[in-house]
């Protein structure tokens, strides 16, 4: 999948450079990005231009998902794990280019570093946001009420014809 400035997939020869409005006519509107694409995807498989089509979302909201409670326990607990995995592939790096052949020392020094970096990074972190009233762990979506496709004006016509066709059809997923 590629990002909204990755440039790509089409390849950088149509996207501007700067964010810049949808240009376009509407050949179909939907619920969905999946129902978006799988219209986009039909187009392509009938010989339409879709380098023309644009799938605009519209209406945004962000939407947050709380995933549970946010705890000292935890929170430290995934800090020393998150820091254990930092500290164990600098050790490991470290190891690589020790003059002594087969020493573990690295190792365990990064380890244990990691640990408690890991364990400190983590304590502030929760300290200060738990101090401005955040006791939940969440996760954000920027989603779309709608998903318009737009298509150059030239090719309008034919592209709402083959979206028509398409809404005839039955589904199979």
């Amino acid at each position: 999948m590629t990002g909204a400035f990755s440039g790509a997939g089409r390849g950088s020869q149509g996207l501007p450079k700067v964010p810049t409005p949808p240009s376009g006519w509407p050949i179909g509107s939907y619920n969905t990005y999946k129902e978006a694409h799988r219209a986009v995807e039909y187009l392509a498989g009938n010989e339409f231009p879709v380098q023309e089509v644009t799938i605009v979302g519209v209406d945004l909201m962000l939407v947050e998902r709380v995933i549970g409670r946010l705890s000292w326990p935890k929170v430290l607990g995934t800090g020393a794990l998150s820091g254990a995995w930092f500290g164990l592939f600098v050790g490991l790096l470290l190891g690589l280019f020790s003059p002594e052949p087969m020493s573990f020392a690295p190792i365990l020094v990064g380890l244990g570093a990691g640990v408690v970096f890991g364990l400190v990074f983590a304590a502030v972190g929760y300290a200060t946001t738990r101090s401005a009233g955040r006791e939940i762990a969440s996760a954000s979506q920027l989603v779309a009420g709608r998903y318009d496709v737009l298509a150059q004006p030239r090719n309008a016509e034919k592209g709402r014809d083959l979206l028509a066709k398409l809404a005839m059809r039955p589904r199979t997923d």
